[in-house]
């Protein structure tokens, strides 16, 4: 008798969001943790890679003419638009239950699926040049998109912002966001900085007066720096 094995609960949660299963509330709550908790963020984007080949492997399933006959019987007479969503709303229905079953299917009985290889997330430590920590930050190339979070004291220079800069393997900065004190953001990049945002590349932050950064570059002192490298 095969033993069956049950997923853990982060790496189910992970598989259900990338499945789409998942309801409103989960959903939101999910995603806030994704924002929050980079190990979490990297199992869902890991389980979409798993998962992506079973679309592939599913064929179109039209529904039965007793469905069709039920629909148009509830549907009002002339009321073309109406049928037509509805032939619509259930073939798409029907594909996503398909999809979601047969994902189920490999999860439950052949346990978690081998691990893939998504693109490697990155961190960078934002230290002083004392070595303090100021802020902590986490690149993820699937989603293009910076979060950082800032270990400043709330209320710190309230009459100054932190800018955030990008510094790839050219040497030139580019602005990227502002994170505000004592908090965590995320901040998603355009192509032409996501390009550049790899192991050769480094993070600063910038105190600069409300408004940010009017030049290319730091206006303000450069407070903290660090190195990307791979988590």
């Amino acid at each position: 008798m095969t033993d069956q094995t049950e997923l853990p609960e982060d790496e189910a949660l992970a598989a259900e969001h990338a499945l789409g299963v998942l309801n409103a509330t989960d959903r939101a709550t999910a995603e806030m943790r994704m924002v929050q908790d980079f190990a979490f963020a990297r199992m869902v984007v890991a389980w979409r890679y798993r998962l992506a080949p079973l679309a592939a492997m599913l064929k179109p399933v039209s529904p039965s003419d007793d469905v069709w006959t039920r629909i148009e019987r509830s549907i009002p007479a002339n009321d073309n638009r109406a049928l037509r969503f509805w032939r619509g709303a259930a073939l798409s229905g029907l594909g996503l239950a398909a999809a979601s079953m047969a994902a189920v299917a490999v999860i439950v009985l052949q346990g978690p699926l081998a691990p893939a290889t998504p693109p490697p997330m990155l961190s960078a430590k934002l230290d002083t040049s004392q070595g303090q920590h100021l802020f902590v930050a986490a690149y993820d190339p699937q989603r293009q998109a910076v979060v950082i979070s800032s270990l400043v004291p709330p209320g710190t220079d309230p009459g100054h912002v932190h800018q955030l800069w990008l510094i790839p393997a050219d040497g030139k900065p580019r602005a990227l966001g502002f994170v505000p004190v004592g908090a965590s953001v995320k901040i998603p990049l355009a192509p032409p900085a996501a390009g550049l945002t790899d192991t050769q590349a480094t993070l600063a932050i910038s105190v600069e007066a409300p408004g940010g950064s009017k030049k290319v570059g730091p206006t303000g002192p450069v407070v903290a720096k660090g190195a990307l490298t791979k988590i």
